[in-house]
């Protein structure tokens, strides 16, 4: 296959690709991006199979049927309640692809310094720090901020080692240095997220997706390869653009965030206080009872009903409200609830919730206020008061749900525990608040139960 045709090709596997996102971008038309990222993806693959650079097929061959039955598996066996840590998983594929790379093209001989070093330092950073985020998302180590004393300072001071091995390398090629390099940027990747607490991951992921675009970048650059400069770029720039938003959604920085420290602490006084308050808990009867006679009902998910996999029952109970009542139902989103941006809509749409039925916190916040329920299952942070009353807590200042305005807010929680921040929730103690205690998929199958009974 000539240059130009190699180039062509490249190109339209690059346009199907960003068609792809665009796709994405909206879940009336997820499936059909989907579709088209498939078919740019194979012509990228064949593409670069017919390049002349390709002389050893068996090995490129092994690893496409690797990493296909491997992709495969993950598709058929992770739930959607993983979704959150298989995502941080691949950013972190990516990154160690782009070390991969890198380390390839210096064993080679090739002299792309500057390119290549700075595409291994992005992916490496990326690699590791997609390894905490996976292991504090699955539980493999405590979601907590973790920190001690003099962190920052050794941050900077290998901050300043890997811009000085990456001057160094850049300058004289040394391959010795180019390791050196790849060590440090591990290092840097797993100490900047091992700081970053629970309730800020759906940032991180961002973060960290962006970063796995732009070292696709410098090895694009490296490489020559148009295809992963154009890609590349498109994933810097909307993991960029995704993690601004999100930090904009919870009324904090990017600076902020990835220094960490985030939910370490609570507020002493707050936690005091609501020791000697009384949480009103009622049962699913009594939720089926007030709801069937409701005109308009608020359904808040959160990271709880991920866990339950309470989605499908959830859209059941809409429906009874909506055919059999005649009650208006409509489903608020918080941009940062679950584990992972989007994380609530992708569990409603495999519901085969309306999309029409699903607001964003925009524009659905001020009618709450004209709610009689607000049925708030396994959400907590992204509705806690102290986000708009308490300036010493963690979490002031980021836009909440105003549940708390309707005239009756359900509960759904296994307990009174703190939400993933470690900040107590003072909504629990509410007098429009009752609690219903459980597992969210079980309680709203007894509130169905009881909806379908009357």
């Amino acid at each position: 296959m000539s240059i130009s045709y190699l180039s062509f090709s490249y190109l339209l596997a690059s346009i199907l690709l960003i068609l792809s996102i665009r796709g994405l971008s909206s879940p009336e038309t997820a499936r059909k991006g989907n579709i088209l990222g498939i078919i740019g993806m194979i012509l990228a693959i064949l593409t670069t199979l017919y390049s002349p650079l390709v002389s050893e097929y068996k090995w490129v061959l092994l690893m496409i049927l690797l990493g296909g039955i491997i992709g495969t598996i993950s598709a058929l066996k992770v739930k959607m309640t993983a979704l959150p840590q298989m995502i941080a998983a691949f950013n972190g594929l990516g990154g160690l692809s782009s070390v991969f790379i890198a380390a390839a093209e210096i064993i080679s001989g090739a002299q792309t310094y500057l390119e290549t070093s700075l595409g291994m330092l992005i992916g490496a950073v990326a690699f590791s720090g997609s390894l905490i985020a996976f292991a504090k998302l699955q539980g493999l180590m405590p979601a907590k901020a973790i920190t001690f004393p003099g962190q920052q300072f050794l941050n900077l001071l290998l901050a300043l080692g890997v811009l000085g091995s990456a001057t160094l390398f850049i300058l004289n090629g040394n391959p010795d240095i180019f390791y050196l390099l790849a060590g440090l940027s591990i290092i840097l990747g797993l100490l900047l997220v091992l700081p970053i607490g629970g309730a800020d991951m759906p940032v991180v992921i961002s973060i960290l997706n962006a970063y796995s675009g732009w070292a696709a970048v410098g090895i694009g650059f490296a490489l020559h390869n148009v295809l992963l400069i154009i890609i590349g770029s498109i994933v810097g720039a909307s993991g960029a653009i995704l993690s601004y938003i999100m930090v904009k959604a919870m009324n904090r920085s990017l600076k902020n965030v990835m220094l960490g420290g985030f939910g370490v602490a609570k507020n002493k006084t707050a936690q005091a206080d609501e020791e000697e308050k009384v949480a009103h808990s009622g049962t699913p009867e009594d939720a089926a009872f007030i709801m069937e006679n409701a005109n308009k009902v608020i359904i808040v998910p959160g990271y709880g009903m991920a866990v339950a996999q309470a989605q499908h029952i959830l859209k059941e109970m809409a429906v009874d409200l909506k055919e059999k009542y005649d009650v208006e139902v409509k489903f608020a989103i918080h941009p940062v609830a679950g584990r992972m941006p989007g994380h609530m809509n992708v569990l409603l749409a495999e519901a085969n919730v309306p999309y029409d039925d699903v607001f964003e916190l925009d524009d659905i916040n001020r009618e709450f206020a004209t709610a009689d329920v607000a049925y708030v299952i396994g959400a907590n942070d992204v509705t806690n008061p102290q986000a708009k009353t308490n300036p010493d807590s963690p979490i002031f200042g980021m836009p909440i749900l105003d549940v708390e305005k309707a005239k009756t807010v359900f509960f759904v929680k296994r307990s009174l525990a703190t939400g993933y921040s470690g900040v107590d929730n003072p909504l629990f103690y509410a007098p429009n608040t009752v609690m219903l205690y459980g597992d969210a998929k079980k309680v709203t199958e007894e509130i169905v139960r009881s909806l379908e009974k009357n």
